[in-house]
């Protein structure tokens, strides 16, 4: 029996080695995910058969997505915000804001641990799987194996930079390049995990040829997909500095020094690219369904987990279903419920109202991937009382993608939703193609490019809108696609360093939001107030609602009707006050059909300032006066954007603290440095942080 553990004092732990069984090639995530499990000590007997060998290459994907992946860094792209209860000062919103501290908890702890564990085991299944006998499916486990841990060192490198390269299993390497590795080049490692992703390519087949019914498993798209996606930032902007001396002066945005291999590396892609459009299998998801848009069937099967529907689009997601293996994707980025059905679940992202305004008129994305409201009950949350979809201001517009009311439901723990993560879609491919058409193309885009741009926007309902043929405007065209497809997806952050538009994006998203908090430039003839109509939650999972229904006011004749929000008076008894709010809502219906909506009987529809705070005095009268009970100005959400204003002058004539501070210590990316932040330093704050536990690693110069 080989020995793959270590002493405690051995400072790179090996983690067990999760294999899942798995009844049949066919067999689906949900049956696989809840067989049992082996550890590391099994390993010989793992390797006595393909058969078992398949089980622990498939254990490997176990730790593909750490959850800092997800509540760390899947915010801060200028798209998605973090949002807490009381205080800016926490983990989630520095980093959000770019704001890093290698000595304090505002740095991200566990994403090298659990990769190295992970590449740990992805090289103990490659060195055994070719001490096999060499047949077909031993390559495609080998290169399966590959990809896997092609994708964790990807992330790696993209937040930390170089990191070490290893290579094969610890137990295998002398004890200090095993315990105490040091920082290697990363275009060395890039170039080893193109290679190995090439290979799989080669070896993989075809998803429609592998005899899987779902996406959750590498197949030659997916590789060749994450091929491209690997050697474009490979040939991309990051942050290099010189590793010998570690000199902070040598920190620079650039790309590889090797103009040859830059142009070398995006030919990788586009041809990776271009095999996966020519195939011919793959495309974008529509519906006839006519009770839903092409985005939202696209994510209301997905959290639905009727995957064999998406196959096509969804090249790859990482499976989570019931007790076994089930992360907490889904639980930060939603619309926040309180009680009900649905248990307590506070939001803690938010889409910037930015954004949310950025959608063009018809575009199907905005309704899907951005909610204003969330859901609450109506007076004490008993059990027979009434949840709404509430409607919210612009300060409290949420992430809508992987929202509960959408999915099947938890099994057994509320804390575990059930949605897969996705990691490659096809629009991915079609916007990395452009992106490599124009490249070698001098930055131009080519017919090609243009085409891949239009079939997205055409899926979008947005096919009329121009598409720029200048290199600049294309660029700034394909970032912008970028944001309104990926959304709440979790690349967003490191695509716009690799594309070199970090700065550029950062500092004009915080102009933007200063623009709309004071109502300026392209945001002067913006509506303040919004009439949100009634919408009673279903309760159901599978509920398919997807916003209320609202009305962005403008006319100032409607303003000062709708302002005119009737409050009980002190020794106004219940029955007058009814009298008073009928014939609010009959002023409100004459308002209504102008906007040419329909009016059934029994509808109610309140007023929302949308630059207000959500529990403003007014806001909390209009809903009252709709028949809000106790609860009528709270949230489940974190309350640092519930409670505070978007606008500068509702805010006492300075910008909420959200956006920018009087002393500008805090706001909007406050923590940003260029030629610092746009990698991570390692933690250094105690045992189990790699600057603590490894004395061979260097520490970003820029946090020295």
């Amino acid at each position: 029996m080989k020995n793959i553990f270590f002493t405690a004092k051995q400072k790179l732990a090996i983690w067990s080695i999760a294999m899942l069984s798995l009844g049949g090639a066919t067999t689906s995530c949900s049956d696989w995910l809840e067989m049992p499990s082996y550890t590391s000590v099994d390993q010989d007997t793992a390797f006595e058969s393909e058969e078992s060998a398949e089980l622990f290459v498939m254990g490997c994907y176990r730790g593909l997505v750490p959850s800092e992946l997800i509540y760390q860094l899947a915010a801060g792209e200028t798209v998605t915000h973090s949002c807490e209860d009381a205080t800016t000062n926490n983990s989630k919103y520095a980093i959000c804001n770019w704001s890093f501290d290698p000595y304090k908890p505002n740095t991200v702890t566990t994403l090298y641990s659990e990769g190295y564990s992970s590449i740990e085991q992805a090289n103990i299944a490659i060195r055994e799987l070719g001490n096999m006998p060499e047949t077909e499916k031993r390559n495609q486990l080998i290169s399966e194996a590959k990809a896997i841990r092609a994708y964790v060192y990807l992330n790696l490198i993209a937040y930390y930079g170089d990191v070490p390269a290893i290579w094969i299993p610890l137990n295998e390497m002398g004890h200090d390049e095993g315990f105490y590795p040091k920082r290697s080049d990363r275009d060395g490692i890039y170039d080893q995990i193109v290679a190995d992703l090439q290979e799989a390519g080669t070896n993989l087949p075809w998803f429609e040829e592998s005899g899987y019914t779902t996406t959750e498993r590498f197949t030659k798209q997916s590789a060749l997909a994450l091929l491209a996606r690997t050697a474009l930032y490979a040939g991309g902007y990051s942050l290099r500095w010189n590793l010998e001396t570690n000199d902070p002066s040598t920190l620079q945005v650039k790309r590889r020094d090797d103009a040859a291999r830059v142009q070398e590396l995006y030919k990788i892609a586009d041809d990776a690219c271009a095999q996966i459009i020519n195939h011919g299998y793959n495309g974008l998801i529509t519906t006839q369904d006519q009770t839903m848009t092409n985005f939202q069937y696209l994510w209301y099967t997905y959290d639905q987990r009727q995957f064999t529907n998406l196959n096509k689009e969804i090249l790859l997601s990482l499976a989570q279903y019931g007790d076994v293996t089930n992360s907490k994707f889904g639980l930060y980025a939603h619309p926040g419920t309180r009680g009900g059905k649905y248990g307590s679940r506070k939001a803690l992202q938010f889409m910037l109202p930015t954004y949310y305004l950025s959608f063009k008129e018809n575009d199907c994305r905005r309704d899907v991937t951005c909610v204003p409201y969330s859901i609450y009950f109506l007076e004490k949350g008993s059990s027979d009382d009434t949840w709404v979809d509430v409607g919210t201001t612009y300060s409290c517009i949420m992430a809508g993608k992987f929202r509960m009311s959408w999915t099947v439901g938890p099994e057994s723990d509320a804390n575990k939703r059930n949605i897969n993560i996705p990691i490659l879609r096809y629009p991915d491919v079609l916007l990395m193609y452009a992106e490599t058409q124009a490249y070698l193309n001098g930055g131009t885009p080519t017919s090609e490019s243009i085409n891949a741009l239009q079939e997205i926007r055409n899926r979008a309902g947005i096919g009329d809108e121009p598409i720029p043929t200048d290199a600049q405007g294309f660029e700034d065209a394909l970032v912008q696609e970028r944001k309104w497809e990926f959304g709440s997806e979790l690349n967003l952050r490191t695509d716009l360093i690799r594309m070199g538009r970090i700065k550029k994006e950062l500092d004009a998203t915080k102009d933007a939001m200063k623009r709309l908090s004071k109502r300026e430039g392209e945001y002067s003839d913006i509506s303040t107030l919004r009439l949100y109509k009634f919408h009673v939650d279903a309760q159901e999972y599978g509920d398919k609602f997807m916003v209320p229904e609202y009305i962005d006011i403008t006319s100032t004749v409607e303003t000062s009707i709708i302002e005119n929000v009737p409050v009980q008076e002190t020794d106004e008894d219940a029955d007058a006050f009814q009298i008073r709010k009928d014939a609010y809502q009959q002023e409100l219906r004459t308002i209504v059909e102008a906007h040419g909506k329909t009016w059934t009987q029994g509808d109610i529809w309140y007023p929302c300032h949308m630059f207000e705070a959500y529990n403003s005095t007014f806001n909390g009268q209009g809903r009252k006066a709709a028949g809000f009970g106790q609860g009528y100005n709270q949230l489940q959400i974190g309350n640092i954007i519930y409670t505070k204003p978007t606008g500068y002058t509702e805010n006492g004539g300075e910008f909420p603290i959200w956006i920018e501070a009087s002393d500008g210590s805090d706001g909007l990316y406050y923590g940003f440095t260029e030629n610092c932040s746009e990698l991570m330093p390692f933690a250094n704050q105690t045992t189990g942080h790699p600057m603590v536990d490894n004395p061979n690693l260097t520490q970003h110069p820029g946090y020295e």
